[in-house]
């Protein structure tokens, strides 16, 4: 039986994925830049304003609205092999896939990846628009280790393999300055 992954991390970002519009398949990037209020550059069209996220940005958890969203491997190895429904981790649609930390506890909470800082809205519970575009059988096997979704706190560079670190709550005096990002030409990479 596979272990249930550390509560407090040090976890690591397993594999990064955007969609150019909502509702397309999602395709894997080496890296992508994080911006406060806005999510991930170049994420379903959000940055051209045409997704719902500026237009109803602001109210954070009660909207529904997230910059980012996350789903543990396990989750996706344990929907395997309990329920028998095998998805890879561009199908679950979620921007990261991370090993080797909870999500759950996160709620209401911020952590770093890299240099970014997040903080957990809620979790992201599976629904039927997800079961429409993947496969049947997504609810029942994700219920309760859908992800997380978050908003981001502190913007930057989010990279494959960076390690994910909750923080403490007075974690502001901890965290060293974001370095500058203007010598990065690119904000991601296809990964082929």
């Amino acid at each position: 039986m596979a272990q249930a992954p550390p509560l407090h991390g040090p976890g690591r970002v397993t594999s990064l994925h955007l969609a150019a519009r909502a509702g397309e398949p999602t395709f894997r990037v080496a890296r992508a830049r994080a911006v406060t209020g806005r999510g991930l550059e170049g994420d379903r069209n959000y940055w051209a304003g045409e997704g719902p996220r500026p237009r109803r940005r602001g109210t954070g958890r009660a909207s529904g609205v997230c910059d980012v969203t996350l789903i543990e491997a396990e989750a996706l190895e344990a929907m395997a092999r309990e329920h028998g429904i095998t998805l890879t981790p561009a199908e679950c649609r979620r921007n990261l896939v991370c090993r080797d930390i909870r999500l759950n506890p996160l709620v209401d909470q911020e952590f770093q990846i890299g240099t970014v800082i997040l903080r957990g809205l809620k979790l992201s519970e599976p629904c039927a628009r997800l079961e429409q575009l993947v496969r049947p059988g997504l609810i029942r096997g994700l219920l309760h280790r859908g992800g997380l979704r978050a908003e981001v706190v502190r913007g930057g560079t989010i990279r494959v393999g960076d390690r994910i670190l909750p923080l403490p709550q007075d974690a502001r005096q901890l965290v060293p300055p974001v370095p500058s990002l203007a010598r990065e030409t690119s904000t991601q990479r296809r990964v082929g």
